[in-house]
């Protein structure tokens, strides 16, 4: 059945280093510690409203931050303010999906765009903001495994992104470590909009294959046994506990260490694996149990977003305390 399946399917990222709509009321908590550069002004226009204020001229390349499929993406200096932002830049028919969907977003949980350019041989540059500690990937592959106060504000902050998604029906479908920008203030934000989806309305499911396999749900990997779609929220839900439960472990935590995450060692282990097993002094009752409901591997009894929100683990966290043990792991100090 694998090899079937791998056949019609799109190629797959196996490698695990692999308004005028009205803002959300965010909590108090999680209110973004850094105004956007003076260059922009705080609005909730949408991107594309705001394109004429750049040009792609009027940006110095400092450094590459990342390369995918769809394209490269700069960390750039606007020379007359001298205000660093990332530039995204993407092939036109990979670039229009993603501009419509930063553009209906303004929440300090997801990345900010703040200009959508026309760049050179047809491509499109997204100007978005600037995280300046790095994706959670480089901070695990930096710094090891998370302590349990700094996962615990990863999982709210993120959370807290899904929700303000989910709530105007946008489906990420590839949470994983690298997706997630840290700040240097212990900031965390969804980035990586290239596989989103808009659905039609609230409850709708979904039929894309497309996405990093690691991270994928057992649902996804064999939607035929669920009527050929999958519930695309509960899907950004597991794929956020096998996050949590990576950085937690400092590696790929559903296969053994060193084994080659091949398409066929992801199926059996996400299907039809087990989790694996923590030493009570590796994680506490609150986030074993978070694991466990966010990775139920029929989607129906998985928690949902709000659920999860309100799981001990997050709710019950001190946020002060988990919003500093972040900060000093980006930071390197922990």
């Amino acid at each position: 059945m694998a090899l079937a399946r791998e056949k019609r399917l799109p190629p797959l990222h196996l490698s695990l280093k692999v308004p005028s709509r009205a803002a959300v009321q965010e909590p108090e908590a999680f209110r973004h510690p850094n105004p956007p550069p003076a260059a922009v002004p705080q609005s909730a226009s949408t991107p594309l409203a705001r394109s004429s204020q750049f040009r792609l001229a009027d940006f110095d390349k400092l450094a590459v931050l990342g390369r995918g499929n769809g394209g490269t993406v700069y960390k750039v200096r606007h020379r007359e303010t001298c205000a660093l932002y990332a530039l995204k830049v993407l092939h036109q028919g990979d670039a229009a999906a993603e501009a419509d969907i930063l553009s209906r977003t303004a929440s300090p949980f997801v990345v900010r765009c703040h200009s959508v350019l026309p760049a050179t041989s047809g491509d499109v540059a997204l100007l978005l903001e600037l995280a300046d500690g790095g994706s959670l990937d480089s901070v695990r592959s930096r710094c090891g495994a998370f302590p349990e106060a700094a996962l615990a504000e990863v999982a709210a902050q993120a959370l807290s992104g899904l929700a303000y998604l989910h709530a105007r029906r946008i489906v990420h479908l590839d949470i994983k470590p690298a997706n997630l920008l840290a700040t240097t203030t212990g900031g965390v934000k969804v980035a990586d909009f290239g596989i989103a989806k808009v659905l039609s309305r609230a409850g709708d499911h979904c039929t894309s294959y497309m996405g990093t396999a690691a991270y994928m749900s057992p649902e996804r990997f064999d939607p035929e046994e669920h009527g050929g779609h999958y519930d695309p929220c509960a899907a950004d839900v597991w794929s956020l506990g096998v996050t949590v439960l990576e950085l937690l472990m400092g590696r790929y935590p559903l296969l053994p260490a060193g084994q080659q995450p091949n398409w066929a060692a992801l199926m059996c282990a996400i299907c039809f694996g087990e989790l694996p097993a923590l030493p009570d002094d590796a994680a506490s009752a609150k986030l074993q149990d978070f694991l466990a409901v966010c990775l139920q591997k029929d989607y129906r009894k998985r928690a949902s977003v709000a659920e999860l929100l309100a799981h001990p683990f997050v709710a019950g966290r001190d946020v002060t305390t988990s919003r500093c043990a972040l900060r000093r792991l980006v930071a390197g100090e922990a």
